[in-house]
């Protein structure tokens, strides 16, 4: 079969790259994607139109943060919301000094359900918080954000889906498996970030204590490569033009092994998909769709 996945393994912020990231938007371009990080040290995700600015969780320090927006000429003054998909520490380990603006400025709206609003440590000044059940969607400036629940041992976790001008952007991390209600909503995406967390055997002869095993192989823990390829291969969207693997553990996994299962399900298929391995503590390239 002839190679149709254009493979980027390295899909991370190297010396001497940095000037790719920075810039404006493309010309003809709607949706700006990157991912700041994504692992158990830290994930924070820049989602962006010319108009409207998020940020999917604040697990990086403040300043680290806006290091990495100023990379792809943003800035956390310039946000319009933070969605916090749930509570754990690699999440929302800053969310509120990221959220707390310069210059007597409002803090930037922190969108959260209840439950893990309730569950989170809470800062010392009056945040703005945006409370939502999971399946509402949010509209946010000129994004539409649908949200669902995902199975993983939080109070409340949530996905989401971004919609704006005909593109859908999925993003669903920290999942024990891929319950058929994700699937659906996953369904026409031309975006994807997607959990590759584990390989089964590393993680089976690992340094983590047994207890901590059966949690991440459970159906409240994180996707195996496997679990990753299997819905790569029978439920993505044919029209997905993208996807990143992310969340990968740097004990338990390998970025080789990952991009491995993830090409080989995408290439039984016959897909002509950008295959990206989001490298943790890495920042990822900037998309533009």
């Amino acid at each position: 079969m002839q190679q149709k996945v254009r493979d980027e393994p390295n899909g991370a912020l190297v010396p001497g790259r940095a000037f790719l990231l920075q810039g404006k938007f493309r010309e003809g371009s709607i949706l700006k994607i990157c991912v700041l990080a994504s692992s158990s040290a830290g994930n924070s995700t820049f989602i962006g139109t010319a108009n409207t600015h998020l940020l999917v969780d604040a697990g990086l320090s403040r300043r680290e943060t806006a290091a990495r927006l100023a990379l792809i000429g943003e800035s956390i003054d310039d946000l319009d919301g933070i969605l916090v998909s749930h509570e754990h520490t690699d999440h929302v380990g800053s969310l509120w000094t990221v959220a707390k603006r310069r210059e007597k400025r409002p803090p930037v709206p922190v969108y959260a359900t209840d439950a893990t609003f309730n569950a989170l440590a809470k800062p010392a000044y009056e945040p703005a918080v945006e409370k939502f059940c999971a399946g509402l969607k949010l509209i946010i400036g000129d994004i539409e954000v649908q949200t669902y629940t995902t199975p993983h041992d939080a109070v409340d976790p949530i996905g989401f889906c971004f919609q704006t001008q005909g593109l859908k952007t999925g993003l669903v991390t920290d999942l024990g498996y891929m319950p058929d209600s994700i699937r659906y909503h996953l369904r026409e995406t031309d975006f994807l970030i997607l959990e590759s967390n584990h390989d089964l055997e590393m993680l089976k002869v690992g340094p983590y204590p047994w207890q901590v095993k059966q949690r991440v192989m459970g159906r409240k823990g994180h996707l195996s490569n496997d679990v990753a390829s299997e819905f790569i291969r029978q439920d993505m969207a044919p029209a997905t033009q993208t996807i990143i693997l992310g969340h990968l553990s740097e004990q338990n996994n390998h970025p080789e092994l990952a991009r491995l299962a993830a090409a080989q399900a995408i290439e039984g298929r016959g897909l002509a998909v950008k295959l990206v391995v989001a490298l943790p503590r890495k920042q990822t390239e900037v998309f533009q769709l």
